[in-house]
C-alpha cells in the first residue's frame, strides 16, 4: 500500500494549523491545489482520495494544476485518482553534492551552506589532511584525499549527484621579505603543489572521476585573467597558474558533463548577499572598477548554479558592485540567463 509522505516544498503551502475535519466543501480543493503528494512506491502509484477529502495540505497537488506531473481521473464511486510519476519522487530527493577544497576559505563556506540546506542537499567535503577535516568539524561526510591521486577520489565521488571544484594551487611568500625596504615579495610553490599538478592534473582527475561516476553537473571555480598570458598571477613562482586553470576549464567544457565555470574576481573575506553581482566574459570586468567579489557570494552562486538549467553549459566572469551601490542580487535564474558564453 502506498504511504503518503511529507516532503519539503519550495513554494508556500496553505496553513496546516486548522483541523482538516472542518473543511468539507469542494472549495478546499481549490485552496490546496498547489500542495504536493509524494508516494513511497518506486513505480507509478495511484492514490484514491474522496471528492470531499481535505487531505491536500502539505502533501497533495491536484492534477489539474498546469505544471503537475500527476494524472487524475474520477471513478464511478466519487473518488479522485491521483497518479504520481515516480520520476517526480527522484526530483524531490536531496542532491548529494561534493565540494573539493572544502578546507579552503571559499570551500568552507560552500560546505557550510550545503549543510545548512539539508532539505535540498546531502553535503560531502574533500580535504587534503586530517587537520583540515577537523578544522571544518570532522564529520563523517568529510573525506581525506589527494586530487593528484585519482584513486583516492573514488570514495568521496561515488554516489554523488554534483561536484563543486574549489581546489587550487596556493603560492607562498619566500621568507625574508621586508616591506620597509621597498621592492616586491617573491613567491614559490611547494614541491608537488605547482599549478600544473594541482590546477591541471588534479582538476582533470576530479572531472574524470565525476564523469565515470555519472555525476549530473560539475561547478568549477576558476579565476578571471586567463585571457592574458602576461597577467601578473602567472608570474607568481613561475607557476603560470592561470594557464593551467584555463586548460582544466577547457577540459571540463569538452567532457560532455553539464558544467558551470565561474571565473571569480579578486576574492574578499566579506559578508555575502548584500551586493549586486555582475556577469562578464573574456576578462572585460578587469577593465572596470568592479573587479572583486566576496567569497560568500561566490559560494552562493555555486549552490544556485545547481538549481537552474540556465546555469548549465555556461562559463562566465563574476564580480560585484561595492556594497550600497546597486540592488543586491536575489534572482539567480535571471542572473544566469544573462550568460551567453559556453567558454
Amino acid at each position: 500500500m502506498a504511504i503518503v509522505t511529507r516532503v519539503p516544498l519550495g513554494f508556500p503551502t496553505p496553513s496546516f494549523s486548522s483541523s482538516l475535519s472542518k473543511c468539507k466543501s469542494s472549495q478546499c480543493h481549490k485552496q490546496y491545489r498547489h500542495s504536493l503528494v509524494a508516494l513511497s512506491s518506486p513505480s507509478t502509484t495511484s492514490l484514491r482520495v474522496p471528492e470531499t477529502s481535505t487531505l491536500f495540505s502539505p502533501y497533495i497537488i491536484l492534477s489539474n494544476s498546469s505544471y503537475s506531473p500527476f494524472q487524475q481521473k474520477k471513478d464511478t464511486k466519487g473518488f479522485r485518482r491521483v497518479k504520481v510519476v515516480s520520476a517526480a519522487m527522484a526530483d524531490l530527493a536531496p542532491s548529494t553534492v561534493l565540494v573539493t577544497g572544502a578546507g579552503g576559505r571559499t570551500g568552507q563556506i560552500v560546505y557550510k551552506k550545503l549543510k545548512e540546506r539539508s532539505e535540498q542537499y546531502v553535503a560531502r567535503g574533500l580535504v587534503r589532511t586530517e587537520e583540515s577535516k577537523e578544522k571544518i568539524g570532522g564529520a563523517d561526510d568529510v573525506f581525506v584525499g589527494d586530487i593528484r591521486d585519482a584513486g583516492s577520489l573514488v570514495p568521496a565521488i561515488q554516489g554523488i549527484d554534483a561536484l563543486v571544484i574549489l581546489t587550487s594551487a596556493v603560492p607562498k611568500m619566500k621568507p625574508g621579505f621586508d616591506p620597509s625596504k621597498g621592492g616586491r615579495p617573491e613567491f614559490y610553490f611547494e614541491d608537488g603543489a605547482y599549478p600544473e599538478q594541482v590546477d591541471w592534473i588534479g582538476q582533470k582527475n576530479q572531472i574524470d572521476a565525476a564523469k565515470a561516476a555519472g555525476v549530473k553537473q560539475i561547478v568549477l571555480v576558476g579565476s578571471m585573467g586567463g585571457t592574458d598570458l602576461n597577467n601578473p598571477l602567472n608570474s607568481l613562482g613561475n607557476g603560470n597558474i592561470l594557464v593551467w586553470k584555463r586548460k582544466a576549464e577547457q577540459y571540463l567544457a569538452d567532457s560532455g558533463v553539464p558544467y558551470t565555470i565561474i571565473r571569480a574576481g579578486g576574492l574578499q573575506d566579506k559578508e555575502g548577499g548584500i551586493r549586486e553581482l555582475l556577469i562578464g566574459k573574456d576578462d572585460e570586468l578587469l577593465k572596470t572598477d568592479t573587479r572583486t567579489i566576496a567569497r560568500a557570494d561566490v559560494a552562493e552562486v555555486c549552490l544556485q548554479a545547481l538549481q537552474f538549467e540556465e546555469a548549465k553549459f555556461k562559463a562566465f566572469d563574476l564580480s560585484s558592485k561595492p556594497e550600497g551601490a546597486g540592488t543586491p542580487t536575489k534572482d539567480f535564474k535571471a542572473l544566469f540567463a544573462q550568460i551567453t558564453t559556453r567558454f
